[in-house]
């Protein structure tokens, strides 16, 4: 595989670019197994952060697969074109924390009209997600806690009964997932007691819908992304100064 140096900025977003280019090339093979990020970093010649945000920004856009503990692979089947140029918006670290900001703006307000207007169906959908979630935490299979925590963000808007907003929730459906995957990654599933609580976080916001307490549904999604916030911006600032050295 042929490989550049890099010194930007951004170089997640060149290393990115350069990856790409090598999976439409050939020069990666769908299946094939990247070099692990020390060897990455070592052929770039940039901190291991900057190989993981573009790894990241690949695994969004549908180019590779993540396995926990067994390595990043191209995917077997490739897409036909990148998905849209909206992707490219959110590669870097600062995207996700500026999607997390957008989310509360948004789900904030879903969770209240889901308060008001859900229906016995939206809460069964919201239901099947949770235990989802549960189990997932129970057997440790993080792929299943992670999608199950898209299913019930996603079950909110759809119980919001708006359709703009519905529409706007699904656009960000994959930049979605790419945040949620990344601080689980980064903090949720270092630990059992952080991602339990995690779990009650999304049960307790359920219990609100449920009643129709508008004040605290949306206050508990607002309260629970401004966590998540804070803490994504914590793990990235240290672990790129791990990168640093």
């Amino acid at each position: 595989m042929r490989t550049i140096k890099v010194e930007h900025q951004k170089g997640h977003e060149i290393v990115g670019e350069h990856l790409l280019q090598q999976i439409r090339e050939g020069h990666l093979e769908p299946g094939q197994k990247l070099p692990s990020v020390v060897e990455l970093a070592a052929a770039y010649g940039v901190g291991r952060s900057t190989i993981r945000e573009a790894v990241s920004a690949l695994k969004a856009m549908g180019w590779v697969d993540v396995r926990q503990g067994g390595g990043t692979y191209v995917k077997s089947v490739l897409p036909s074109e990148p998905r849209s140029g909206a992707d490219l918006l959110f590669q870097g670290a600062e995207s996700l924390v500026e999607l997390l900001e957008v989310r509360k703006v948004l789900e904030s307000g879903a969770a209240s009209l889901a308060a008001e207007r859900r229906t016995e169906q939206d809460l069964e959908r919201m239901r099947d997600a949770l235990s989802l979630m549960e189990h997932g935490l129970n057997v440790n299979d993080t792929a299943e806690g992670e999608r199950a925590d898209v299913a019930f963000h996603m079950a909110i808007a759809a119980a919001s009964g708006n359709s703009l907003l519905i529409q706007m929730m699904e656009s960000l459906s994959d930049r979605l997932n790419a945040s949620i995957q990344k601080s689980r990654e980064l903090w949720f599933y270092k630990e059992q007691s952080t991602a339990s609580r995690l779990l009650k976080e999304h049960q307790a916001i359920f219990a609100a819908i449920e009643q129709q307490d508008k004040e605290l549904a949306g206050a508990g999604i607002a309260a629970h992304l401004t966590k998540v916030e804070q803490v994504l911006r914590a793990a990235l600032e240290k672990e790129s100064g791990s990168g640093r050295d």
